[in-house]
């Protein structure tokens, strides 16, 4: 089974072993961050540093001429990946005998939604989530369609990963979180996940719905969740609150606003990219789903893409709607954890990955060979031996 590692340019950036430890481990591949936000992230084997501060979402590589004049550009990176970070790490790595693909993280930004607080989604009570770029709003889609395919196709790079390619929302590790103290659910996750700019509230009257009403509803529906009444079930937990039709028309603007945007943004990468270059998608099999795996319809997504990254770690079931609809062309990546600090089994990645090959997955994903201890990396390596 095909396997690659994710990591970061900083990683591998000044640490002359890094490539050839990873290519030790077994993998065939890495996975290798072209543009991402921002993070706090432990380097423990590199001889510079062990704890890189990344202080906003960026390119890790020099931005194109395409952005000259244009409001909503990316920012380049800062300390943690001056210059052509990426570009360093990924001739290091292909040196050392790995194919590199990138690795793009694209509605996650918050530091688009302080400097461009008008981007951002706006829940239903007006508060703006910063970090999840709105992706219904002509700007803000015309900004990630052109920056997946100028930081999914660097030279070198056999191909690509799509993170965050959907809908953003309150489920996200800002900085020092505080939202755990009422239990949302999955309904009270959607409910506050949804957004009222202008944008969204012309397209929910485009479907139906008044959007100042709408909104009062949300906000109705949500008083029993901050009473302490935690609402069970998915998406029938929605309509029970919000109504069938309202929580109808809601679903169905998000949904064709991913879609379409998908849609776009894997078209721009393919024509900007080489014949034979790969596009995946992370993706949840749960369409009203947000966040970093986008939610989306697997007949349609395997439609358009390459093949999908589904996270994996806890159970392999997410791969099974995938399954059902892939063809000829199509790769299942299972994603695992294998950061034992972050929840990862790296100790049980064999039975895991077994486990996911008979649920369709043909390919595997370690998150996070850079994040990882020695005593994690020896049980990655143990586990690919023995799968090979």
């Amino acid at each position: 089974m095909r396997t690659s590692a994710f990591l970061y340019p900083w990683d591998i950036v000044g640490d002359p072993e890094a490539p050839a430890r990873i290519a030790d481990l077994g993998v065939q591949q890495v996975t290798l961050a072209s543009a991402y936000h921002s993070t706090r992230a432990l380097t423990p084997r590199h001889p510079r540093h062990r704890i890189v501060t990344a202080e906003h979402a960026a390119v890790l590589y020099e931005p194109g001429e395409r952005w000259e004049g244009r409001e909503l550009r990316p920012y380049a990176a800062g300390s943690w990946a001056p210059g052509g970070a990426y570009g360093e790490a990924a001739d290091a790595l292909a040196a050392a005998g790995l194919d590199v693909h990138t690795w793009v993280v694209l509605a996650h930004n918050s530091r688009m939604g302080a400097d461009h607080p008008g981007t951002s989604v706006v829940n239903a009570y007006g508060d703006r989530y910063p970090w999840a770029p709105c992706v219904a709003q002509p700007a803000t889609r015309a900004y990630l369609v052109d920056l997946a395919a100028e930081a999914a196709v660097r030279p070198g790079a056999g191909g690509t990963e799509l993170e965050s390619l959907g809908w953003y929302g309150v489920a996200h590790l800002h900085a020092h979180d505080k939202i755990a103290g009422v239990p949302l659910g999955e309904a009270g996750q959607y409910l506050m996940s949804l957004c009222f700019c202008p944008t969204c509230r012309q397209g929910y009257a485009g479907h139906g719905h008044e959007p100042g009403e709408l909104a009062a509803g949300v906000r109705r529906a949500l008083e029993p969740v901050w009473r302490g009444e935690e609402p069970a079930g998915g998406w029938e937990a929605v309509e029970k609150l919000l109504g069938a039709e309202a929580a109808a028309a809601t679903r169905a603007w998000r949904e064709e606003t991913a879609r379409t945007l998908q849609e776009t943004t894997i078209a721009a990468v393919r024509a900007a990219a080489p014949e034979g270059f790969r596009v995946l998608l992370h993706a949840d099999p749960v369409a009203y789903h947000c966040g970093a795996n986008a939610g989306v319809d697997p007949r349609h997504i395997l439609s358009v893409a390459d093949g999908v990254v589904v996270p994996c770690t806890g159970g392999a079931q997410s791969l099974t709607p995938f399954d059902a609809h892939r063809t000829d062309r199509t790769t299942l990546a299972a994603n695992l954890t294998v950061v034992s600090g972050m929840g990862g089994s790296p100790a049980t990645l064999a039975t895991d990955a077994a486990r996911a090959a008979t649920l369709g997955a043909d390919e595997l994903r370690l998150y996070h060979a850079g994040l990882a201890s020695d005593a994690d990396l020896a049980h990655v390596r143990t586990a690919l031996t023995q799968l090979a």
